[in-house]
């Protein structure tokens, strides 16, 4: 590196946060999420393992052919048809990298693999070997580093680097390790490994026991110089190292680790956002950085000190990660350039052919709502996409319930011809809304889907307050997330349901 303060970030968001159980996303949503990650700055992106399936291939091949700047890269185990696939995916694209892994603990090897040492030695070696022949970027990974005896981790890590490796990745796969002990590792790793002044060392941790960041900031501390994370930590198990996190303890503590990142931290707050609407994975209330509760004070001494001076609480200020200290900032008499200019101030920015129905959907919430908050804004320009690429939209929904009587509701649909379909279940009620709702939206499209799960989440504050329902629906083999967002909990099931049979539909007319 030209900078040795520069750490590498390295974002894993759409490869090993995709892992996390749920949080599946289609081609479009990865490539949604990439552009956010371009404009975050990161400077590696994961895009994906190409050899896992064909719809991970076709993301990543995507993903390479339309994002420039970051360095674009795809996981591969160390084999041929692996990193064969790997290249053929990312050869669009000058900037990429390969990233080959083989496993190393003796759990590992015994359980996993059913490999000696001597063969993982090799598979190593010829797997960085490969993988250099089509491109000079080639990442090597020891899987488990953290639980791998130390001497044949070294001999394993020299034959990555005389394969050709530039970067030599340490996982901490399993979340195990401790900072101290972690940090040991990598001067073992650097002191006793060969050429290790040629090679960037990155790490790469989960949070099994609470520690990634820390264990991250530690391997940073004995000389790692790349960090492999997630946007909100999301990821298998407990999840991966925060980006969020790991980037502004950098920044926050410049004075204490001397580094630096290229990360633009106003894009933190808006890239979480778009990824926990598109992972249907809700940021919880008092997450660091990016939660609700990170910039909030209601202790009275507290709320007496930050009037007197932020600093008294806040070591970051809100803005710094791209939260907007109003609150309240549009109504009804709103026009359309306070709306884009809102829009632009959260951090967030619309297609030309997103901005007509984001303001339809604003004007109508404002006639719903008295108060019209960024959190309501955040979740209008979220699901602005949405209305363009759906065959099935609702015009109009009424529910009636009784506790003897069972519920009942009228549905009125209109399909991307403009048909106008009503149905209602008065002869056959269901035992509460939501089931009436959904059986009618069933029978009206024709999809019998089966409820996986169905979770309610507030989208901002007060009586009137928007909420969002996120449902996961199993269909063919497969499941399927839809999002939907109203004043109304029951709507917002209705118009999850639809974006989920929208969602197969669009997946079914590309295969």
């Amino acid at each position: 590196m030209s900078d040795s303060r520069e750490i590498i970030i390295f974002d894993t968001t759409l490869r090993d946060g995709e892992q996390a159980p749920g949080c599946s996303m289609t081609i479009g949503e990865k490539l949604k999420i990439a552009h956010s990650l371009k404009e975050l700055n990161v400077d590696v992106i994961e895009a994906g393992f190409a050899a896992a399936s064909p719809g991970d291939f076709d993301a990543v091949n995507t993903i390479a052919s339309e994002i420039d700047g970051p360095t674009i890269c795809s996981l591969a185990r160390c084999n041929e048809s692996d990193i064969e696939k790997a290249n053929e995916a990312l050869k669009v694209n000058e900037n990429r990298r390969i990233h080959v892994f083989v496993a190393t603990s003796e759990i590992h090897l015994k359980h996993k693999l059913n490999m000696a040492k001597d063969e993982v030695l090799k598979a190593a070696y010829e797997g960085v070997k490969m993988a250099k022949s089509f491109c000079d970027n080639v990442e090597f990974s020891p899987e488990d580093a953290s639980r791998t005896d130390h001497g044949f981790l070294t001999e394993v890590v020299n034959a990555a680097i005389e394969a050709g490796a530039t970067t030599i990745n340490v996982p901490d796969t399993v979340g195990y390790t401790i900072p101290y002990e972690f940090g040991e590792l990598f001067n073992h790793l650097i002191t006793n490994c060969k050429s290790t002044e040629n090679v960037v060392f990155s790490v790469h941790c989960h949070d099994d026991l609470g520690l990634s960041v820390a264990n991250s900031l530690a391997a940073v501390e004995s000389g790692a110089r790349q960090i492999e994370c997630t946007i909100n930590g999301i990821g298998e198990r407990a999840g991966n190292t925060s980006l969020e996190e790991v980037c502004m303890a950098i920044k926050t503590r410049e004075e204490y680790f001397d580094f630096k990142t290229s990360i633009d931290s106003t894009k933190l707050y808006p890239t979480s956002r778009l990824v926990s609407s598109i992972t249907g994975m809700h940021v919880p209330r008092n997450k660091a950085i990016v939660g609700d509760n990170a910039f909030a004070h209601e202790a009275g001494i507290h709320q007496h000190g930050m009037l007197r001076d932020s600093s008294t609480y806040e070591i970051m200020k809100p803005q710094d990660v791209g939260i907007a200290r109003s609150n309240l900032v549009l109504g009804k008499h709103s026009g359309r350039h306070a709306f884009l200019d809102r829009i632009n101030d959260l951090g967030f920015s619309l297609e030309k052919d997103e901005v007509d129905p984001a303001f339809k959907e604003f004007k109508k919430l404002a006639d719903r709502k008295k108060e019209i908050f960024d959190t309501d804004i955040e979740a209008i320009v979220l699901n602005a996409d949405i209305a363009n690429m759906s065959r099935w939209s609702l015009m109009d929904l009424e529910t009636s319930t009784g506790s003897s009587r069972g519920s009942t509701a009228i549905l009125k649909l209109m399909d991307s011809d403009e048909n106008i379909i009503e149905r209602d279940n008065q002869n056959d009620p269901a035992s509460g809304p939501i089931e009436a709702v959904f059986n009618i939206i069933s029978d009206i499209t024709g999809y019998d889907l089966e409820l996986v799960n169905f979770e309610i989440h507030s989208v901002s504050v007060g009586d009137d307050a928007q909420g969002e329902v996120t449902v996961t629906v199993g269909y063919d083999g497969e499941n399927y997330r839809g999002n939907g967002i109203s004043t109304d909990i029951i709507e917002s099931g209705a118009l999850a349901y639809l974006e989920v049979i929208n969602r197969i539909e669009r997946n079914q007319k590309k295969h």
